[in-house]
């Protein structure tokens, strides 16, 4: 028996574009079977409920707040809860994991970055970053393709939001430069156009047990086909 985790998900405290709240995230997850979550709400320079007038101090609490109010809930019905965030650059979205509310606050211009800075810092910092939906097509993503592979440490090859070929795009990238692959469901309310995440063999203990076996093709994704 496997152990599922979603990698991608949103709360309606953090995300503007979500639709319920960390709380009944956390239950539909745990209705659904999986054993937990890493929740990814926008960064500042997404799509966040964040007000602008905030210090920046307060600012990177209300991007942990989903998190926050979704680990409480977890707690109480057995789902365990992660923290990472979904990081926009000119339109493209990218998964981090493993820093946490302090690398935040101490990192005061990080709205102000490019994908290679930020890349740099976050890797350098211990963190991971997955470029997510990499050939996702909007009319404000300014560049509706994966960035340089060499930046990424993985790439979401499987979003249940986006069409089939758009994840079939990714998943011939992630081949082609042997990126470690994930999948999620980039859930913005409670409905799932199909359950998806990633598979480990063992509970998860922390964050980065799952990152581990993402880097390590060690974790099964969830996967339509």
């Amino acid at each position: 028996m496997g152990y599922l985790y979603e990698t991608h998900m949103h709360t309606s405290q953090v995300s503007a574009c979500a639709v319920v709240s960390a709380a009944e995230q956390v239950r539909a997850y745990k209705n659904k079977g999986y054993a937990g979550i890493i929740v990814t709400d926008h960064f500042i320079n997404g799509n966040s409920t964040c007000p602008q007038r905030l210090p920046w101090k307060e600012k990177m609490k209300h991007i942990a707040s989903g998190y926050v109010k979704a680990k409480a809930e977890g707690d109480k019905c057995g789902l365990d809860v992660f923290f990472g965030w979904e990081f926009t650059i000119r339109g493209s979205d990218f998964l981090t994991y493993g820093l946490d509310l302090r690398f935040l606050i101490e990192n005061t211009n990080l709205d102000r970055m490019d994908i290679e800075e930020y890349s740099a810092l976050v890797r350098r910092s211990g963190g991971y970053l997955a470029q997510a939906h990499p050939y996702r097509v909007e009319y404000y993503i300014e560049r509706q393709l994966p960035v340089d592979h060499r930046l990424l440490d993985g790439i979401e090859v499987y979003n249940s939001s986006m069409p089939c070929q758009t994840n079939e795009k990714a998943f011939a990238f992630a081949r082609r430069y042997n990126l470690p692959m994930q999948s999620g469901t980039d859930s913005h309310g409670a409905r799932n156009l199909f359950p998806s995440g990633v598979e480990l063999g063992k509970k998860a203990t922390s964050i980065f047990d799952i990152i581990d076996a993402v880097k390590a093709n060690k974790a099964r994704l969830a996967l339509p086909w």
